[in-house]
C-alpha cells in the first residue's frame, strides 16, 4: 500500500527560499538539500549539492559531482583526451597524446631499441680529434670518425674542431665541440664534378646487431644532428648502404637560416633491399653535404626514399650559394643515429668511454723498442712490440712521427760514449697486426719494425730510446680514393 502527497502550492516562509514546482510536482526553482534521492532527473542539475554518492542512482544528466568517490563510479566512463596535460611529446611511434601538464613515470619501457649505448655513431659530439684539430686534406679524419671529402676545389677546404659558443641551443644541450668545414675561395665556380661533403662510416656488424629489423618497411631508425651554415639555403645529404645491393636515402636539411643552428632529425623505414653483413667492414655510410655538383645530383632524385644506389642521383638538383661564397663555414655536431621512430635526447658518454670507442679505429701513442739489430755501416733495425689500448678493428697502418729529442723525440742512436738524435723519417716502416687468434679479427697488437740507413761504417747501432711517436688506424689513409672498398675502409 502507498500513500501520496499532492499539493498544488508551496507558500514561502521567511528563512526558506522559495521553491518553485512545475505541473507534475518536479522542483524547477529553489534549494533542495536531500540525504536521499532517487528517480530522473531532468534539467541542468546544477543546483543538486552536497549529495552522498551511494544515494545518486539512475540518470543524472549534465551534473556537477564533486568528491565523489572513486568506488561508487561504475559503469563506462567518457574517452579522456589528456588535454590537461602539458610535457607530454605530442606523439611516440604510433600513439600520439595532446597534452598539457606534468607525467612523471616510475618505470619506462621501449618498445623499440635500448635504454643505454643507443647512438650507434662514435664520437657525435666531436670531442675526440687524435689526428689534429685541422686539416687540408681530403678524407682525413680531422674529429675522429669524421672525414671531410672533396674534389674539384680552387681551394682546399679547412676542417677543424672547433668550441660551441656558449649561449646557443646545442652549447646549452651539454655540446663543446663541432666540426667546422670552411669553402676556401672558390674562384672558378661550381663544376659539375666539384664536392664537399662530411663523410661518418658504421660497420657493417654494428647495423646487422642494433636491433632494427632494417628489412621491414615498418621498422625505423632515427638520424638526428645540429648543423650551422654561414649561408642561408638548403642542404642536401644521403644515407648509403655499402653491402649486398647497394641503396641510397637521400634526404634534405630544410632551408637553414644564416648563421644559426637548427637541428635535423629524419625517421628513416627499412626496406627489403637492405643488405649488412655480419662483419667489420663498412656497411653503412652518413653523408652530410656541403655542396654537390651537377654530376652526382638528378632532378629524378627520390628524398626520403630507399632507392638502388646511382652515384650520379645522389641527391635532388639544387641550388647552393654556399658553395660560390668565399670562406662559407658549414659546422655539425651532436649526430646521433639510433634504433627507433624517435629520436631521443642524444646520448652523451664519459670522455674515457668516447675515447674507448674511438680507440677502435685510432690510436696516438709512444713505441719504445724491445730489441735490435744492427750492421755497422748499412743499415740498422729495430723492432718492438706495441701494445693496444684496446683491440682495434682490423689490419693497422701507422705513422711515426719526426721531432726534436727535447720534445717527443723520435728515435736515438747510441755510440759507444753519448747518444746521437734522429729526427728524420726512418728507410722504411712497416706494420704488423697481430690478434688472438684466426678466429678473430680484432688486433690486440702491433709488431713495429725499423730500418734506418747508416751514413758512416762507424755509425752506432740504434737502441732503446725514450720512444717512437705513433699513430696506429684502421680508417681510410690520405691515399684511399672515396668509393675504394678497402678492408680498412670502416
Amino acid at each position: 500500500m502507498a500513500s501520496e502527497i499532492r499539493v498544488n502550492k508551496i507558500t514561502h516562509t521567511a528563512g526558506v527560499g522559495t521553491i518553485t514546482t512545475n505541473a507534475d510536482g518536479i522542483v524547477v526553482a529553489g534549494i533542495v538539500t536531500a540525504n536521499n534521492f532517487s528517480g530522473a532527473v531532468t534539467g541542468s542539475g546544477a543546483n543538486l549539492t552536497s549529495i552522498p554518492a551511494g544515494q545518486l542512482t539512475g540518470t543524472v544528466a549534465d551534473a556537477r559531482l564533486s568528491t565523489v568517490s572513486s568506488s561508487k563510479l561504475s559503469g563506462a566512463l567518457p574517452a579522456l583526451d589528456g588535454s590537461a596535460l602539458t610535457g607530454v611529446g605530442a606523439s611516440f611511434g604510433n600513439s600520439s597524446v595532446n597534452t598539457s601538464g606534468i607525467i612523471t613515470a616510475t618505470s619506462f619501457v621501449p618498445t623499440t631499441g635500448q635504454l643505454s649505448h643507443r647512438n650507434i655513431v662514435v664520437n657525435g659530439d666531436m670531442r675526440i680529434a687524435q689526428r689534429g684539430t685541422s686539416s687540408t686534406s681530403s678524407g682525413i679524419y680531422s674529429v675522429d670518425r669524421f672525414g671531410v671529402w672533396y674534389h674539384g676545389t680552387n681551394e682546399a677546404p679547412t676542417q677543424a674542431q672547433v668550441d660551441v659558443s656558449s649561449g646557443t641551443t646545442p652549447y646549452t644541450n651539454g655540446f663543446r665541440k663541432a666540426l667546422k668545414v670552411t669553402n676556401g675561395n672558390q674562384t672558378g665556380g661550381a663544376d659539375v664534378g666539384d664536392y664537399i661533403w662530411i663523410q661518418n662510416n658504421l660497420e657493417a656488424q654494428d647495423i646487422a646487431n642494433s636491433g632494427w629489423d632494417y628489412t621491414s618497411s615498418s621498422s625505423f631508425i632515427t638520424l638526428q644532428f645540429w648543423v650551422k651554415s654561414s649561408v642561408s639555403q638548403d642542404f642536401k645529404c644521403y644515407l648509403r648502404s655499402r653491402d649486398g645491393s647497394q641503396m641510397m636515402y637521400p634526404f634534405n636539411t630544410g632551408t637553414l637560416s644564416a648563421d644559426t643552428w637548427t637541428k635535423v632529425t629524419k625517421k628513416i623505414p627499412g626496406n627489403s633491399g637492405l643488405t649488412f653483413d655480419n662483419d667489420t667492414n663498412q656497411g653503412f655510410q652518413i653523408n652530410i653535404g656541403c655542396f654537390f655538383g651537377d654530376n652526382l645530383t638528378s632532378a629524378a632524385t627520390n628524398e626520403n626514399a630507399w632507392t638502388s644506389w646511382n652515384s650520379s642521383m645522389r641527391t635532388k638538383v639544387f641550388t647552393s650559394t654556399w658553395y660560390t661564397t668565399n670562406d662559407a663555414t658549414f659546422e655539425i655536431t651532436g649526430v646521433q643515429l639510433e634504433v627507433g621512430p624517435v629520436a631521443t635526447p642524444f646520448e652523451h658518454l664519459s670522455l674515457a668511454e668516447n675515447k674507448r670507442r674511438c680507440y677502435r679505429y685510432c690510436q696516438r701513442g709512444r713505441h719504445i723498442s724491445s730489441c735490435l739489430v744492427g750492421t755497422p755501416g748499412t743499415y740498422y733495425f729495430s723492432r718492438g712490440y706495441i701494445n693496444l689500448f684496446t683491440p682495434m678493428r682490423g689490419t693497422v697502418s701507422g705513422t711515426l712521427k719526426a721531432a726534436t729529442w727535447n720534445s717527443n723525440r723520435y728515435f736515438q742512436y747510441l755510440t759507444w760514449s753519448s747518444g746521437t738524435n734522429v729526427t728524420a723519417a726512418p728507410a722504411s716502416v712497416t706494420f704488423s697486426s697481430l690478434n688472438i687468434s684466426d678466429a678473430s679479427s680484432d688486433i690486440v697488437g702491433i709488431v713495429l719494425n725499423l730500418s734506418i740507413s747508416s751514413g758512416s761504417s762507424n755509425s752506432p747501432l740504434p737502441a732503446n730510446g725514450p720512444g717512437s711517436n705513433c699513430l696506429l688506424y684502421t680508417s681510410p689513409s690520405p691515399r684511399d680514393v672515396e668509393e675504394s672498398r678497402m678492408p680498412s675502409s670502416a
